[in-house]
């Protein structure tokens, strides 16, 4: 097989398992919105019911409502937010914004991707 139809093999193997790869996101993106919907069913089921520290057992495991905690992202307006309530110089906050900005590791790398017409 010479090296032209071996690209193109190539390219229409990428694009199948693309394809897939697709499919099974959008599939896991529609579980995922199915059972955040119904947990929330039943957390407010287990609250109105005075259920909320109780154990379930099922399938050999243990289910129970645990509380976490999420931090949100750590973004340029949100340091430059925090910023602010420390520092009165309008200027010094640009510059140490920009300065963190240009300090970050920058990686390029390289990736066929689909483009829909």
């Amino acid at each position: 097989m010479n090296q032209e139809s071996q690209f193109k093999q190539n390219i229409q193997k990428w694009s199948l398992i693309d394809a897939k790869l697709r499919t099974i996101n959008d599939h896991s993106k529609k579980l995922r919105e199915m059972k955040a919907e119904i947990e929330t069913q039943l957390h407010n089921y287990m609250n109105e019911n005075n259920l909320a520290d109780k154990k379930i057992s099922i399938d050999g495991a243990e289910l129970r409502f645990i509380e976490k905690k999420e931090y949100t992202p750590l973004t340029f307006t949100y340091i430059e937010l925090c910023l602010d309530n420390i520092i009165d110089d309008k200027k010094q906050i640009e510059s140490i914004i920009e300065y963190i900005k240009d300090q970050r590791d920058l990686t390029i790398s390289k990736e066929l991707r689909r483009f829909s017409k």
